[in-house]
């Protein structure tokens, strides 16, 4: 592994600040670059250069070499880059966002006490950043969650569906279920708390129904208007996305 030129690939920008946090961030970040085939930046920024070392070279830095041995011993294939450089880690980190595809820091667990939630860089990042910003939490033993599942909010907001295509994403890069958490203002699901609903993808080729119970079966279908063309000329059932059709009740649902 080792800094070299990148091209356009917008790499995984990641803070270093010698924390066990900051490299548990370090780890994490590791797939993300893995998955977009772009490089993994680890930078340290220091407020003057005398901080920790006598020289800005990376070669000389402690915590860059710590984080270069964690990267390294993740096992996987990926462009590593490592820099040092002098200023404030807030600007610093912001203005690495404007040619990054992720900015990642750690960060420990909230302190109730404190009755903030994230700390100063981390807020920074979100108010200002121009690309993703992940905050990777580590427990009071210094680990990282990794079993558990992706949450996503499904929302009424302008830019949803890349929220939820970003959660989705992170849900196969992690082998992790993926909860949506519906609080859209016409969402079906709210509007019947009390009904029991079974989403499933069609064309994901999951299996669902037809399990041989016939309580596992479609007992009644609602279909519009599009189907009425079809209804008369289906010759194959389960060519429709929902199974049993039409071979089972059928509702349509007339405009």
């Amino acid at each position: 592994m080792s800094g070299g030129l990148s091209g356009e690939r917008k790499p995984i920008v990641v803070g270093i600040d010698g924390s066990s946090a900051s490299l548990n961030a370090a780890r994490w970040a590791v797939a993300e670059a893995v998955a977009r085939d772009v490089p993994l930046r680890l930078l340290h920024v220091v407020r003057d250069h005398h901080e920790h070392t006598a020289t800005t070279a990376c070669e000389a830095d402690p915590l860059l070499l710590t984080a270069t041995d964690v990267v390294e011993e993740a096992g996987h294939p990926v462009c590593l880059e490592v820099r040092r450089t002098v200023g404030d880690p807030g600007d610093v980190l912001i203005a690495e966002s404007c040619h990054a595809a992720m900015v990642c820091i750690g960060e420990p667990a909230p302190n109730p006490m404190s009755g903030k939630l994230f700390g100063a860089l981390a807020a920074a990042l979100f108010e200002h950043a121009r690309c993703p910003v992940a905050v990777i939490r580590s427990d009071s033993a210094g680990l990282t969650r990794d079993g558990g599942v992706v949450s996503v909010v499904l929302d009424d907001e302008p830019d949803n569906d890349a929220v939820v295509h970003l959660a989705m994403q992170e849900g196969r890069l992690r082998k992790a279920t993926v909860r949506q958490i519906d609080r859209r203002v016409d969402s079906w699901i709210r509007r019947y708390p009390d009904v029991h609903v079974e989403v499933v993808g069609s064309g994901t080729g999951r299996r669902y129904g037809r399990t041989g119970n016939e309580a596992d079966g479609t007992q009644l279908a609602v279909v519009g208007d599009s189907d009425a063309a079809q209804i008369g000329t289906l010759a194959v059932p389960n060519c429709h996305p929902i199974l049993d059709y039409p071979d089972c009740s059928v509702l349509m649902v007339r405009n």
